[in-house]
């Protein structure tokens, strides 16, 4: 009895038992699916706060692209990238001292006019305007041709019976124009209430280049995908746990019952 010994076996890693190999792969993997969609999610967010601009219209002249209260993201752009069709958001202390939204019809060196058919003339070709209102909302006084001088922009609204854009400041020395400068940023989405991208304004496509869609699409994706991966790998890394655990048992109690 006192020669007798008792042999034990030491599991690897110092005595400790740190569980079944599968519970700390699940452990890993879970950590890095979290690391990986820590910084996809805070660099989407970054880089949105860096390029956007959130705004709160607060008329009706916009509909029904935009509504009155609408929030919207709007591009931080310079004015001379600025192109026809694009609703930017831009202030002008002729027309009121604070922030308004219009679309850009025509840019320098362009001619405007109002009306053929109903419908808008830029450098003497009909525009198709399929985001305007239905009926009367869509009607807009006639005005003479109008030559915009160059850097500078006309701007009108969508609800054009009762907007306040170029046609209202006709008479103005500068003839109703706003110059590039005073443009802060281009309106890419609305956000709240969810109605998603603008539509492009392909009626213009025949004048010249659009305006290349901004990254909120990227942007929404890298936040989207970086919250998918934070909390699938804070779920997957208990799980595989669980998991391995319950295999280890079961593979204990076979071995047992033999």
């Amino acid at each position: 009895m006192g020669g007798e010994s008792t042999t034990r076996t030491v599991p690897p890693g110092g005595g400790t038992n740190k569980g079944p190999a599968g519970s700390r792969t699940g452990q890993r993997l879970s950590g890095l699916a979290v690391a990986l969609g820590l910084v996809l999610f805070l660099g989407g967010f970054a880089w949105g706060a860096v390029v956007y601009r959130p705004y709160t219209v607060p008329t009706r002249s916009m509909e029904p692209s935009i509504d009155a209260g609408d929030r919207v993201l709007a591009q931080r752009v310079d004015g001379g990238d600025v192109r026809r069709g694009d609703v930017v958001v831009f202030k002008d202390e002729t027309w009121a001292n604070a922030p308004m939204v219009k679309r850009v019809v025509a840019v320098g060196g362009d001619t405007v006019s109002c009306c053929q058919e109903g419908r808008l003339k830029v450098n003497g070709k009909v525009i198709d305007e399929p985001y305007l209102p239905d009926g009367t909302s869509a009607e807009i006084g006639d005005f003479p041709t109008v030559t915009v001088p160059e850097g500078r922009l006309f701007l009108l609204g969508d609800q054009r019976d009762t907007s306040l854009d170029s046609t209202a400041h006709l008479a103005d020395a500068a003839g109703g124009t706003v110059s590039r400068g005073a443009v802060d940023a281009r309106v890419d989405a609305v956000v709240w209430p969810v109605k998603g991208m603008l539509e492009r304004p392909t009626g213009f496509g025949t004048l010249g280049d659009l305006s290349s869609p901004g990254p909120l699409r990227t942007v929404v994706v890298l936040v989207v995908a970086g919250t998918v991966l934070i909390f699938g790998g804070a779920v997957y890394g208990p799980l595989a746990k669980r998991a391995a655990v319950s295999r280890a048992r079961t593979g204990k109690g076979a071995t047992d019952a033999r």
